[in-house]
């Protein structure tokens, strides 16, 4: 046992003097070290028997209550051996009453009023309609609960989901954490791992780092998945399927996420928004309020803020179908989006697709990202400048848009058919500039985001808010168009 006063730390719980952080102390050490709560049983032990003895011995003083336990011997010691071992265990069942009564789960960030940071959990059902919680668990696991979501903490070591999108971080000691489904369970051994409930279809166990037991329902066995498998988890068994790392807020997400809501930001992006909307080169601009607003096949999920709403794409052949701009050239055109990309294998990932391209109508075009996780605006007909750099024919940017953890990032492309030059962004910061030899102007009208041809445009992740604007940003105002829409401080 670690030398730390914990032997006051119990007799002051014994004697009834021990304030509350002592208790806390006391109830900690117990919970998660088991030499501790032997030495614990045998404290009382002792207790016990010297408080028996000392109804037949009032003047017994503290100073030589050892020694007088060891030289009084059986005839008074062992008759209450018996007494000691009961009361010890009333004491220990006291004990776990009070287990009982203590939260499952403490709320440590929160970007909604429903659950603010502090409260406590425990059995409770638990319905987010907007924004993500984070939870730390009475076993030290840190999960996070992302809106639209049903849950319940059944105990400190299990959450049951019956919808929505949950993160959990499980250290050592917290092992052995398990996220209930409909259709099984994702048993953690020591990992970082997400669950998705969509409210309709199959669930999802994705494993960021370490291992989990994807236990499938009725008699489906188990399966052992380690860093990178994922798995759609069906009645009798599972099929594997692409790792979806960023579709989970995680746990080190959350203070930022927090932060920069507390800090006004979302009224900053609002009023950012509403700008744009003024501005009369504006081709369309979509901020995806609703599931109707725009056609084609994709869920919605929640949006950089809580309660706002993004398109997912998870499918070969989800995507979004717009059609603005047309009946016009558009010799200058910025595109910008914010996304959460997942780290999938599709050769493309379709940003913006026109349709028209096989018709080789001069100037359709195509942003996109590629295999490298960079950007590419591609427009029919046009060619590079002799002597260019590309490597593959086309204006590509050169940071990958992928952030190591999953987070949300701003992306756009500048096109300036007069000056012959398409310009790169990420999150605010200039990437690079591609000249052409021919640049024919913009050509819009029916497009797709999402997926083009059902083959290689797959995207896969979330897109929250889509601006097409006809003339060309520049750096400074590129730069605000970030900062203005970041949620994060």
């Amino acid at each position: 046992m670690k030398d730390d006063n914990r032997t006051q730390w119990m007799q002051e719980y014994l004697d009834g003097t021990a304030d509350a952080q002592t208790t806390a102390k006391l109830e900690s050490a117990l919970q998660k070290e088991p030499e501790f709560r032997i030495a614990f049983l045998e404290y009382l032990n002792v207790d016990v028997a010297l408080s028996a003895a000392a109804a037949f011995a009032p003047e017994l003083k503290s100073e030589n209550a050892n020694s007088w336990v060891r030289d009084i011997g059986s005839t008074v010691v062992r008759p209450w051996l018996a007494l000691a071992a009961g009361m010890v265990l009333m004491a220990l069942l006291a004990w776990g009453a009070q287990s009982v009564r203590r939260p499952h789960a403490l709320v440590t960030s929160s970007t909604t009023p429903a659950l603010r940071q502090g409260a406590s959990v425990k059995g409770a059902l638990l319905k987010l309609d907007a924004g993500a919680v984070e939870f730390l668990t009475a076993k030290g696991a840190r999960v996070v609960v992302e809106a639209p979501a049903t849950v319940r903490f059944e105990s400190a070591e299990t959450l049951r989901v019956f919808r929505g999108k949950v993160a959990a971080d499980v250290p050592p000691e917290a092992k052995g954490f398990t996220v209930k489904t409909p259709g099984g369970s994702a048993i953690d051994l020591g990992t970082r791992f997400g669950v998705d409930v969509p409210s309709a279809g199959e669930a999802e166990i994705h494993v960021f780092q370490g291992e989990v037991i994807a236990e499938a329902g009725r008699g489906g066995g188990t399966q052992n998945l380690h860093t990178g498998d994922a798995l759609v988890m069906q009645q009798g068994g599972g099929t594997s399927r692409e790792l979806r790392s960023s579709a989970f807020i995680q746990p080190d997400e959350m203070p930022q996420l927090s932060a920069g809501l507390a800090s006004g930001q979302r009224a900053r992006a609002r009023a950012g928004f509403d700008a744009l909307k003024r501005d009369s080169a504006l081709v369309a601009i979509f901020d995806f309020g609703s599931q109707e607003t725009l056609p084609g096949v994709f869920r919605m999920a929640q949006g950089r803020w809580p309660g706002s709403h993004a398109p997912e794409f998870v499918d070969v052949g989800d995507h979004v179908k717009l059609d603005v701009g047309k009946g016009k050239e558009w010799p200058q055109l910025t595109l910008a989006t914010w996304v959460r990309i997942d780290q999938l294998g599709s050769p493309y990932q379709s940003l913006y697709h026109t349709d028209g391209w096989q018709n080789e109508t001069p100037g359709q075009v195509h942003w996109m990202i590629t295999k490298d996780s960079t950007m590419r605006l591609a427009l029919r007909g046009n060619t590079l400048a002799p002597g260019s750099a590309e490597k593959n024919g086309f204006p590509d940017s050169t940071t990958s848009v992928l952030p190591e953890r999953g987070r949300w990032v701003h992306l756009a492309a500048v096109y300036n058919a007069e000056a012959r030059t398409v310009r790169f962004y990420l999150n605010g910061q200039f990437d690079k500039e591609i000249l052409q030899e021919t640049a024919h102007p913009a050509r819009l009208g029916p497009a797709q985001i999402g997926n083009w041809n059902r083959l290689d445009r797959k995207l896969s992740g979330r897109m929250d808010e889509f601006l097409l604007l006809g003339r060309v940003l520049g750096d400074l105002e590129i730069r605000e168009l970030y900062l203005s829409g970041n949620p994060y401080r």
